[in-house]
């Protein structure tokens, strides 16, 4: 089973004056020689380096207190999460799992081999705690691959020890900089390694074009919502919080987009592809959705006075709550190992490399996608109203929820259109969000008293009260009224600020 960390370092050019005395560092107490370590590590990727190119690492390594399989992912500057597996020959399938999005059915092959001298100092505090590790590493890097070559080399790390203040690094890093030693110019001995040990005749990545046309606005839109997709995907696995959410909405806003923009982007190609991020999407929700209502039913029944609270609803609150993820987390895995959730990423893949623009994507960006933001704004504008026709009741819940994916789908257009349009997309962005917030408080209200019906005959068939799942709903159908006589003045307001877009 692989067990996981914050890695939280920092890695420097080692100077020819060595390691300078670190005892002189606020708060470090002691520097302890703990000697020499031997690591021997060979880092896979495929043929085209595709975890290189997300900065992320995948070795198998020899030698010190750690050996194994190492996987590391980056989270910030310096700041990357480490999972490791116990060493085996093969790649063990936990890790295999969490690069799946990355790799899809290319083949992970030796890469990279270094081998490393560490010599390990700790540093501690008067009370012999362990607040950092800085070893100084000779690597020796040698490319398995093509015609690559051999490169060498010597660095300082410095790693935080687990829960430590990560203000320790920058005191550390001051007092190195005093002796002479410098931040290294590559983030990983990976990245320093492929770099330095490259074929001499391989040709470096052009840089990225600058958006120029409407079509390259939409695509680096598209773009970003696909890296999010594959990026999130080892966290949903792991059970990272908030990854579901993300994801979800990563897949929404690339669907929407190719909804919003379909004069730019040919729909009879996008079509099919929204209706797999559909899918996605529906996949992911089922464990969201369970999440948002358990967490609004819980704090309704905490909220309740005492005396209104009768039998154990907290107890089958939890029941209910448990039973559902379990149930949706198994499905959910199962669905990012399925060849329809990979099929869908290579096919996004395949539409950024080869795009169905269309005449509009050619012109200048400004006209085609202001156009598509109003149109989507119209389409909200239309609901709204369509809802305030209707008594209340089904239908006019319905045309609510229908007004709030559309107000979604405005929104997420207008975050693309921000690069172009500048203040009045950031307008309709806010304005979006705000009305979507108020209508989900609504749908909300729908769902929670969907779910109170079926546990309050769940508690009746049980022989239990149901006296205050009553009392719930009654109180979820409140906030619905309140919604709902809110929305006219709200939505002046709304029309009133998109004028100028």
């Amino acid at each position: 089973m692989a067990d996981s960390k914050r890695e939280i370092e920092r890695k420097y050019e080692s100077a020819d004056s060595g390691l300078p005395d670190l005892t002189g560092v606020a708060g470090v107490a002691a520097v302890v020689d703990k000697g020499v370590a031997h690591l021997d590590a060979t880092y896979h990727d495929t043929g085209d380096e595709r975890l290189a190119a997300s900065s992320v690492t995948l070795r198998r390594r020899t030698g010190g207190s750690d050996a194994g399989w190492h996987l590391k992912f980056p989270i910030a500057p310096h700041v990357r999460d480490e999972i490791h597996a116990p060493l085996s020959d093969t790649l063990p399938d936990d890790l295999a799992a969490l690069v799946r999005s990355r790799v899809r059915d290319s083949e992970l092959l030796p890469m990279v081999r270094l081998r490393s001298d560490r010599d390990v100092r700790h540093l501690l505090d008067a009370d012999g705690r362990l607040l950092a590790e800085v070893s100084v590493d000779t690597v020796h890097a040698e490319r398995l691959t093509g015609r690559g070559g051999q490169a060498q080399w010597t660095e300082v790390e410095v790693e935080l020890a687990d829960g430590g203040d990560p203000a320790l690094l920058d005191k550390v890093e001051k007092r190195l900089r005093k002796a002479g030693v410098r931040p290294s110019a590559s983030s990983s001995k990976l990245a320093r390694a492929l770099e330095e040990t490259a074929p001499k005749k391989r040709r470096a990545s052009a840089p990225a074009r600058e958006p120029v046309t409407a079509g390259d606005h939409v695509l680096a839109y598209v773009r970003t919502q696909r890296d999010a997709i594959v990026e999130l995907d080892p966290a949903v696995r792991r059970d990272v919080e908030d990854s579901v959410h993300s994801m979800r909405v990563a897949t929404r806003r690339l669907r929407s987009t190719f909804k919003s923009f379909g004069k730019i982007l040919d729909r009879t190609v996008t079509d099919p592809i929204g209706e797999e991020l559909k899918w996605l999407a529906g996949e992911l929700g089922l464990d969201r959705d369970r999440e948002v209502l358990t967490d609004r039913l819980t704090a309704a029944v905490d909220e309740a006075p005492d005396g209104l609270v009768r039998g154990p609803l907290a107890e089958r609150l939890r029941s209910w709550s448990s039973a559902e993820h379990s149930g949706a987390r198994g499905r959910l895995l199962g669905v990012l190992d399925s060849r329809r959730y990979l099929t869908l990423l290579d096919t996004v893949d395949a539409l950024i490399a080869d795009p169905p623009l269309l005449k509009a994507a050619g012109k200048e960006p400004h006209q085609p996608i202001a156009k598509a933001v109003r149109k989507d704004f119209r389409k909200v504008s239309a609901l709204i109203g369509q809802a305030a026709d209707l008594e209340p009741g089904t239908d006019r819940d319905v045309a609510l929820h229908e007004a709030r994916k559309k107000a979604k789908r405005t929104r997420y257009a207008a975050e693309a259109a921000e690069p172009v349009l500048g203040k009045p997309a950031k307008t309709m962005v806010k304005s979006m969000k705000a009305l979507q917030n108020l209508l989900g408080e609504h749908q909300d209200s729908v769902m929670a008293r969907q779910a109170l019906r079926e546990l309050s005959a769940v508690a009746h068939a049980a022989g239990e009260s149901a006296f205050t799942y009553g009392v719930l709903h009654e109180r979820e159908e409140q906030r619905a009224v309140r919604v709902e006589a809110e929305l006219p003045g709200f939505w002046d307001g709304i029309k009133d600020g998109a004028a100028g877009l």
